[in-house]
Formats: C-alpha cells, structure tokens, sequence
C-alpha cells in the first residue's frame, strides 16, 4: 500500500523513512511506540513541542470522547 500524505502537528525535514515497513506494514497496528515508525523528522522548531499533548494528557483526552 502507498500513502499519498501523511499530516504531522510539527514543521519539519523528513530525515528517514522506516523500510522494516515495506515488508511487513502489520507493525505500524502492531508495534507502533516501536517498530513501526512511519518516519524520523528534524524539527524546524523544536518550541513547536510545547504545544503538543504528553502521552497521560492524550490517555485522559482519549477517555473522556
């Protein structure tokens, strides 16, 4: 399968992209906190973070939909 675009919250250089997924794209459902990363990226803002949700605040967000 191909993905035309993938939308990320942050600005940035797409530095790698994770070839583990072309022979098994399973592990992006499987293993997404690890093996299956889509890309690695230098930010153009790292400040940008500071906007961004941490993993307990998303867990909480994701409970109260």
């Amino acid at each position: 399968k191909t993905i035309a675009r993938t939308m990320a919250p942050l600005a940035g250089t797409v530095t790698e992209g994770n070839p583990a997924l072309a022979d098994d794209p399973a592990l992006v459902n499987s293993d997404p906190e690890g093996e299956g990363w889509f890309f690695r990226m230098t930010l153009a803002d790292a400040g940008q973070l500071d906007g961004l949700m941490d993993a307990a605040a998303y867990q909480a967000f994701v409970a109260e939909q």
